[in-house]
């Protein structure tokens, strides 16, 4: 629950219905204000950010200026997994108690779509139940931010426990018109899809956000249910080490990955089309880049893939000094993605059409990313959102020598050099050339192995309304159940 501590969307789902930000995207997925009502730029590093005076949090406590530097301080702590949103921030000053001052280290052409995702946070709570920095997910750790959550949103979480149930409660202290009729809310992991199904079409549960693509039809169908979907922000890829001397597993004694020749035989060996139509039922779009339709860089041109050819690929391999192919382990979640396990599965099979030997590590998405934080992984999958719909969150997480989430250890003098151009640049002519110089760089050097865009479907009772958007969080206060 602490809404600094792990950058991953389920989580951030979560948090929105609690906490708030100074700014927020709407149903439409653009940017309005939410606790600041105003905000302007003095010079191209100073904002003023002006307040609401009616917000309290839901102990009824005021929200102040100091609640916000104190919330933007913890959120740059080295356990939380949103420093790298604020990183361009130098300081945050309260001016007076509904003022509150933000200077970047240079012009920042994103600083509001970062800003929409960092949560405001009671001082006063944080430093009585001593959590004054954010939990460290990555080493297990529990605080008292971590099970319990109080903020100033339009609901409050009253009972917490974890892998079973979490129960939002109305908070009627909120300070914004109330669009929906709900008391209370639980929200219910069920990780089999059948159970899922089959608790929804029983009238157990109400909706679900994440409704098995094979099941869809049958769920339309019902007669009392519905489905809606809708394009999410989100790219499945598929990772690989090209750092490392030597790889964990398989034979080799060195790291194939090194070669461009291997990651482009691996790319050209996948049939994303079977994986489309097979696997995910039609509700997928093949991707030729880490990032979809909508963020600020992406074309179709840099979107296409290239061509599937498994005999291209054995090619690539003997000519990189493969010819027999080699074996790698693949890591892969089994409950975070659209049929992540049944994708990397079909992977492994078509990879070893070519030769490559695939062993599949498949472990729950709490295992998984624990472990590809510890560096473990040689090959593995991951999805990537885009919450700032801008290039530079996909850059600065994946690309950025060095970067928290760059597990692929790639690193580029010159695309570190046109990320700090991303970051200041205000001219947006010479920013998005930046930016289509840097999509070519890591295209052309097959950094990653593309898969597709992800479709989301959400379904429910007809009764039920909860509108659909696509970064996949559900918002209850614009929810409904007749």
């Amino acid at each position: 629950l602490d809404p600094h501590a792990q950058n991953e969307g389920p989580t951030t789902q979560v948090s929105r219905q609690v906490y708030e930000a100074l700014v927020t995207r709407g149903i439409d997925m653009s940017i309005g204000p939410q606790l600041a009502t105003k905000w302007k730029a003095v010079d191209p590093t100073t904002w003023y950010f002006f307040l609401r005076e009616d917000v309290k949090f839901s102990d009824g406590t005021p929200m102040t200026s100091e609640d916000v530097v104190f919330s933007f301080i913890r959120a740059q702590q080295p356990t939380s997994d949103f420093k790298e949103y604020i990183s361009s921030i130098s300081s945050v000053k309260a001016i007076d108690d509904y003022t509150v001052q933000i200077k970047t280290k240079e012009p920042n052409p994103i600083l509001l779509n970062q800003l929409s995702n960092i949560f405001v946070m009671s001082k006063a709570w944080a430093e009585k139940h001593f959590a004054k920095a954010p939990q460290n997910w990555g080493a297990s750790q529990e605080t008292y931010a971590s099970v319990n959550a109080m903020g100033t949103g339009p609901f409050k979480i009253t009972l917490r426990e974890p892998n079973t149930k979490t129960v939002f409660k109305k908070n009627t202290r909120w300070w914004g018109d109330v669009e929906h009729n709900l008391t209370t809310v639980e929200l219910i992991p069920i990780a089999n899809a059948a159970t899922r199904v089959a608790a929804l079409l029983s009238g157990e549960i109400d909706i679900v956000t994440d409704a098995p693509v094979q099941d869809l039809g049958r769920i339309n169908s019902s007669g009392s249910h519905k489905v809606e979907s809708t394009p999410q922000m989100r790219t499945i890829f598929l990772g690989m080490d090209q750092a490392a001397d030597q790889l964990r597993s398989g034979n080799t004694g060195d790291n194939p990955f090194k070669k461009k020749e291997v990651r482009q035989a691996l790319y050209q060996a996948i049939d994303i089309e079977a994986i489309k139509q097979k696997v995910m039922r039609g509700n997928s779009a093949s991707a030729g880049i880490v990032t979809f339709p909508g963020v600020t860089g992406y074309t179709t041109e840099l979107d296409k893939r290239l061509a599937f050819d498994p005999e291209a690929s054995k090619k690539l391999l003997a000519d990189a000094g493969y010819p027999d192919g080699f074996e790698v382990e693949l890591r892969c979640p089994n409950d975070r993605y659209i049929n992540d396990e049944a994708i990397c599965t079909a992977v492994v099979g078509m990879l070893g059409k070519v030769g490559v030997k695939v062993s599949l590590n498949s472990q729950t998405k709490s295992i998984h990313f624990k472990e590809l934080g510890e560096k473990k992984a040689d090959f593995y999958m991951l999805g990537w959102g885009v919450p700032t719909l801008d290039s530079h969150y996909v850059f600065h997480y994946l690309y950025d020598t060095g970067a928290s989430w760059n597990k692929a250890n790639f690193s580029n003098a010159r695309v570190d050099e046109l990320i700090k151009v991303m970051e200041g640049e205000v001219d947006l002519d010479k920013r998005n050339a930046a930016i289509a110089e840097a999509w070519q760089i890591v295209k052309d050097d097959i950094t990653y192995l593309p898969l597709h865009h992800q479709v989301i479907a959400w379904a429910s009772k007809k009764n039920v309304n909860v509108p659909i958007r696509p970064n996949n969080e559900p918002l209850f206060r614009f929810s409904s159940k007749n």
